[in-house]
C-alpha cells in the first residue's frame, strides 16, 4: 500500500489498528460527540471485514486477482467511512490535545513557521514556448531556496525596440508580475516580437524584499 500522504497510517495493519482504537476511545467517549451507536457498530462491521479481506488476499492459498480487488475495496469502504466520521463527529466540538493523541492524529501545530526577510538572490533563464511567449526559470545564485523566507519572487521586465535606451539597473525596469513558481510563462503584447525583454527578479515574503538579481535579457520571439 502505498504511503499514506495524510492522517492516516501508512499501512492497511496500521489503518486496522487505528479503526480499532477509535471504537474504543470513541465508545467510550460518544456522548461527548454525539456519536450514534449505529455509526460505531458499522465502523466495527466495516473494520472487521477490511481485516478479514486483507487476510484473505494474504494468504498464499487464497490470493488471488479477485481477492486482491475486494482487499482494496473494503479498505476503500472504511477508509471513506473514517474520514466522514472524523469530520462529522470529532471536529464537533473541535478535538483537544489529549484527543488527537487517543485517537493516533497528528497533533495541532500552532506554532507558526518562524520567516524573515528573504537573503537569497535569484535571476531568471529564459526558453522559448511559443509565438510573443518567453519561459521563465527561477535559479538560485546565492542564498538556500528551501529557506522559509523564500515566499514568492517578484519577476520585473522591460521590452525595448531595437536603438531604444536599455536598462542600466533594475530600478529601470517598469513591469512586474508575481509568482510563486519556479517556472512561469510570459505572454507579451503581439507587436512585441522581435523586440528585447530585459529581467531583474527580487524574492519576496509579503512586504519584506530580498536584493536585486542580475539582470538578464532575451529576444522576444
Amino acid at each position: 500500500m502505498a504511503a499514506s500522504k495524510d492522517w492516516l497510517p501508512a499501512s492497511r495493519e496500521g489503518i486496522l489498528a487505528m479503526a480499532a482504537g477509535w471504537q474504543s476511545v470513541a465508545g467510550a467517549s460518544a456522548g461527548v460527540w454525539n456519536i450514534p451507536a449505529a455509526v460505531l457498530l458499522e465502523l466495527g462491521n466495516l473494520a472487521e471485514a477490511a481485516e478479514s479481506a486483507l487476510a484473505t488476499a494474504k494468504n498464499e492459498t487464497t490470493r488471488t486477482p479477485v481477492a486482491t480487488a475486494r482487499c482494496k475495496e473494503a479498505f476503500e469502504t472504511l477508509i471513506a467511512k473514517m474520514r466522514d466520521l472524523k469530520k462529522r463527529y470529532f471536529l464537533t466540538p473541535p478535538l483537544q490535545d489529549s484527543d488527537y493523541v487517543a485517537l493516533g492524529l497528528k497533533p495541532r501545530d500552532n506554532i507558526p513557521t518562524a520567516s524573515g526577510t528573504p537573503t537569497a538572490q535569484v535571476t531568471v533563464e529564459t526558453y522559448l514556448i511559443g509565438r510573443h511567449e518567453l519561459g521563465v526559470k527561477i535559479i538560485y545564485v546565492t542564498g538556500n531556496p528551501l529557506d522559509a523566507a523564500n515566499k514568492g519572487y517578484r519577476i520585473w521586465y522591460l521590452v525595448t525596440a531595437p536603438g531604444e535606451d536599455i536598462p542600466a539597473s533594475p530600478d529601470d525596469l517598469r513591469k512586474s508580475f508575481f509568482t510563486k513558481r519556479k517556472k512561469d510563462v510570459i505572454d507579451f503584447d503581439f507587436g512585441d516580437s522581435g523586440k528585447t525583454a530585459y529581467f531583474a527578479v527580487q524574492v519576496e515574503n509579503e512586504n519584506k524584499k530580498g536584493p536585486w538579481g542580475p539582470i538578464v535579457s532575451a529576444l522576444i520571439p
